[in-house]
């Protein structure tokens, strides 16, 4: 990457940086939902696991509960993830402003790398002060299995990318008609992601699906990697990689192809009228 690529991808970044120093509620949205996902799940799962404390020797409760707490902590990686960089795109276009992006020398993949480094601050941002809450109020300590947790959630970052670049596709294809897609996409795959229960527990005609999708693997790996014999299973972190760079690439080939369609028929300059 040459200064002058780096220098239009921070001015990008810092242009939605800078809404946040001095309006507190864009903050607090920020970690509104995973803090609240958080409080949820980590209910739950102290019900659990009193629930089970009395005949469970083995601590079988305590574990079910922490896996559940961790699932909802790692999928909000992945909901903050695509929505911090479907929100950070889509308020280019409210503000009617990506014509104008487009008129300066920033090219359509430093726009990308620009939303992917917003997104990791939105995610960092928003997730963090959860993980501190489940270790502060539930004892819960994310990161107790090791190192992988820290893949695990790169895995599901990049993931959330994939499926925001095809949501933005959408967007220039569609318009603000496809908006509503930014917020519901990543829960419409939730149910084949195996985030709280693991993959046989699908339907084996769905089974597919799920392996297909990077998220599955990884919670499959962090079910492995808790609990009695815990391990690293280093093949499910491979297949999620794999499937990331799979999926990011054809997703990162649809927007740029929509892109292309977008720019020749103008509505960059007319998007969001």
């Amino acid at each position: 990457m040459t200064g002058g690529a780096a220098r239009r991808i921070w001015g990008l970044a810092y242009r939605h940086l800078a809404l946040f120093r001095r309006s507190w509620p864009r903050l607090l949205e920020l970690m509104y939902w995973p803090t609240l996902e958080m409080l949820v799940w980590g209910f739950v799962s102290s019900y659990l696991a009193g629930v089970h404390a009395a005949g469970d020797a083995g601590g079988a409760g305590a574990v079910v509960a922490g896996l559940l707490l961790g699932g909802a902590l790692l999928w909000e990686v992945t909901l903050r993830s695509q929505m911090g960089f479907t929100l950070s795109f889509m308020e280019e276009i409210w503000s009617r402003n990506l014509g104008h992006i487009f008129v300066s020398p920033l090219r359509p993949r430093e726009l990308l790398a620009g939303l992917m480094a917003l997104s990791v601050a939105r995610t960092l941002v928003g997730v963090l002060p959860a993980v501190g809450l489940a270790w502060w109020l539930y004892g819960y300590g994310l990161f107790a299995a090791g190192p992988v947790v820290v893949a695990f959630w790169a895995a599901l970052m990049v993931m959330g990318w994939a499926v925001a670049l095809g949501v933005t596709a959408l967007i220039l294809r569609h318009g603000a008609g496809a908006e509503a897609l930014a917020w519901s996409v990543v829960f419409g795959l939730t149910p084949f992601c195996a985030v709280f229960y693991p993959v046989a527990t699908l339907p084996e005609w769905l089974r597919p699906v799920a392996w297909a999708l990077p998220a599955a693997h990884v919670f499959e790996g962090l079910r492995a990697a808790s609990g009695e014999g815990a391990r690293i299973a280093w093949e499910h972190l491979a297949a999620a990689f794999a499937l990331d760079l799979a999926w990011l690439a054809a997703m990162a080939w649809v927007f740029l192809w929509q892109f292309r369609r977008a720019r020749v028929r103008g509505a960059l300059l007319t998007m969001g009228e």
